[in-house]
C-alpha cells in the first residue's frame, strides 16, 4: 500500500516541477529576475509552512532539534539555494526541455554518492551491480550528447498563445553553459538527496526539515540577491505570470514537494526517489511544444534516450537486488517457522 502510494506522489511531484520549468522559462523572458525569484518563492513557502507545520504538530510533538541536526539542515539549504539557482539560470540560457532531460543525470550522481556513503551496496560480479554502474557510463554519455549536440529541428510548433511564447523564441539561449548548469544542479540535486535522507533517518519530521530549510534558503538567497540585483525596479512583483509563478513555486514545488520528498526518502531511500526522473522529459517536450514554442532538436531525442536506457538499466539492478534481498529473507523466515512448527504439531497428535 505504501509503495503504491509513493509512487503516484512521485510522479504527481514530476509534473509539478516541469509545470515550474515551462512556467519560469516564460516569466524570465519578461524580465523577472532569478535572484530576486528564489528569495520570493522561499520566503512565500516559509509563510506558507509555518502554520501548516504548527497546525500538524499541535497534537503530535515533533523530534528535539539538536545542533548536528540544525548544521545538516544548513547544509541542505545551501545545496537547495544552489539547485534552484543553477537550474533556473540554465532554464534562461536553454530551454525546460534541456532542463527536464539534463535533470535525468541525477539518478546516476545519487547512485555514485549512494555508493560511496554506503547507502548502497556494489558487488561487481553480481548481475544487478554491473548493470547499475554501465547504466550510470550510460546516462553521464547521453548528457554529454544532449548538451553538445543539438541537430536538426524535428518539431517545431507555434501556440496559439502569443502571450507566451513569443518572448522565448525571440530570446538567444546559450546552449552549452545552460546545459552546464543544469548539469551542476543535477549533481547538487542528488547530494541534496543523499543528505535529506541523512537528516530523515535522524529526525523524521519532514515539515519541520523542509520550513527551517526553506528559511535558511531565504536568508541566503536574499543576500546573493542584493549583491546581484542592483536595481530597485527587479524586486517590484508585477501582477502578471511573475507572480503566478512565484506562488506555484512556492506552494507546489518548495513546500509540497520538498515535503514528499523528504517523506519518500526516508520510506525507500534517494535511489528511488530519482527513479521517476525521465518522466519529465516527456512532460517536458509535451508542455515545452505546446505552450512555449519551443523547437525540438534531434539532439535532445538522442540523448533523452541514451539517459533513460542508462538511467532503467539502474533501476533494473537496483529492482533484481530487492528480489533477491526478499528472497533470502523468505528463505530465512520459512526455515525458522517450519523449525518451530513442526514439533507442536507433532505434540498435539501425541495428546490426541
Amino acid at each position: 500500500m505504501w509503495a503504491a502510494g509513493i509512487i503516484v506522489v512521485l510522479v504527481i511531484t514530476e509534473f509539478l516541477e516541469v509545470g515550474l520549468n515551462t512556467l519560469t522559462k516564460a516569466a524570465m523572458s519578461r524580465g523577472m529576475s532569478n535572484f530576486v525569484f528564489v528569495v520570493y518563492s522561499n520566503a512565500l513557502a516559509s509563510c506558507f509552512l509555518l502554520p501548516a507545520t504548527f497546525i500538524f504538530h499541535r497534537f503530535r510533538p515533533w523530534p528535539q532539534l539538536t545542533f548536528s541536526i540544525i548544521c545538516r539542515i544548513f547544509l541542505l539549504s545551501l545545496l537547495g539555494f544552489s539547485v534552484q539557482t543553477c537550474v533556473y539560470i540554465g532554464i534562461r540560457y536553454s530551454s525546460p526541455t534541456l532542463a527536464s532531460a539534463m535533470i535525468d543525470l541525477t539518478p546516476a550522481f545519487t547512485f555514485i554518492l549512494a555508493i560511496i556513503t554506503r547507502m548502497e551496496k556494489l558487488n561487481l560480479k553480481a548481475q544487478s551491480s554491473q548493470a547499475k554502474s554501465i547504466g550510470t557510463i550510460i546516462s553521464i554519455t547521453g548528457a554529454f550528447i544532449v548538451t553538445f549536440y543539438k541537430g536538426q529541428p524535428i518539431i517545431f510548433f507555434r501556440s496559439a498563445s502569443d502571450l507566451l511564447h513569443r518572448p522565448v523564441l525571440s530570446s538567444q539561449s546559450n546552449w552549452i553553459a545552460g546545459g552546464f548548469l543544469l548539469a551542476v544542479a543535477s549533481f547538487f540535486l542528488a547530494l541534496l538527496y543523499v543528505v535529506q535522507t541523512w537528516i530523515i533517518r535522524d529526525y523524521p519530521s519532514e515539515l519541520m526539515v523542509t520550513l527551517i530549510a526553506c528559511a535558511f534558503v531565504t536568508i541566503q538567497s536574499t543576500i546573493v540577491a542584493l549583491i546581484a540585483e542592483r536595481e530597485p525596479s527587479a524586486w517590484e512583483l508585477r501582477l502578471d505570470i511573475e507572480l503566478l509563478t512565484i506562488c506555484y513555486a512556492a506552494i507546489a514545488v518548495v513546500a509540497l514537494r520538498s515535503v514528499c520528498h523528504s517523506w519518500a526518502l526516508r520510506k525507500k531511500g534517494p535511489v528511488f526517489v530519482t527513479m521517476f526522473k525521465p518522466l519529465g522529459m516527456v512532460i517536458a517536450i509535451v508542455m515545452g511544444v505546446t505552450f512555449l514554442g519551443d523547437t525540438l532538436h534531434i539532439g535532445s531525442v538522442i540523448g533523452a534516450t541514451v539517459i533513460a536506457v542508462g538511467f532503467y538499466s539502474v533501476m533494473w539492478g537496483k529492482a533484481r537486488e530487492e528480489k533477491t534481498a526478499e528472497e533470502l529473507e523468505n528463505g530465512i523466515c520459512g526455515r525458522h517457522s517450519s523449525s518451530t512448527k513442526v514439533p507442536l504439531l507433532q505434540n498435539k497428535s501425541m495428546d490426541v
